[in-house]
């Protein structure tokens, strides 16, 4: 009796077991795939507007121009809130002195503005108040804040006037004070004036 009983109930029970196991497999399936949450645009790493031509004019508290952000083209990332600049152009304007005017081909802002980032072949005027006093600034890399009249990097740095040429590594730009602090390596060759 049981031995025979036996294989009728499994007899009857043999065509439900790939259903069964089509059920824990699909429950077992089921728990392994999650469905993808939607996008929102915001994970990927797209372009959400682009300027061409940009002029921007920042006013100090008298209304008058602070500096000037000239750029060919801009571009901004939303999912890091990054705006990149195709060669930018700054002039920082300062009481009773000359304009300072730094170009560059590459450059990032802020998210808020206060910092701008120059990479290539950057260039910075600084005129005197003779044609003699004017100096001239290359690097490939410039931490600009243009609100502080500041400006540094410790990338080699190459300045010249009419009288001077000095190499270092690294410096620091004050607009405000008219001050330059080479920060190491520097190497300086000086012509006598005539």
């Amino acid at each position: 009796m049981s031995r025979f009983s036996f294989v009728n109930r499994l007899r009857a029970w043999l065509p439900l077991l790939p259903v069964v196991a089509l059920l824990l497999g699909s429950y077992w399936l089921n728990l392994q795939v999650k469905p993808f949450e939607p996008s929102t645009g915001a994970q990927r790493h797209d372009v959400d507007f682009v300027v061409y031509g940009l002029r921007s004019v920042a006013l100090n508290t008298e209304g008058q121009p602070r500096f000037t952000l000239l750029t060919e083209k801009m571009w901004h990332y939303p999912d890091d809130d990054s705006t990149h600049m195709q060669n930018p152009s700054l002039t920082s304007f300062h009481k009773n002195q000359p304009p300072t005017m730094i170009d560059a081909r590459k450059g990032m802002l802020s998210s808020k503005g206060e910092e701008i980032q120059l990479h290539e072949d950057v260039r910075i005027f600084r005129s005197g108040r003779l044609p003699s006093q004017a100096q001239h600034f290359n690097t490939e890399y410039l931490r600009v804040l243009p609100d502080d009249g500041w400006a540094e990097t410790n990338f080699p740095v190459l300045m010249f006037d009419r009288y001077n040429t000095i190499n270092a590594v690294g410096m620091e730009l004050n607009n405000e004070a008219r001050t330059v602090k080479f920060l190491k390596q520097v190497r300086a060759v000086h012509e006598k004036p005539d």
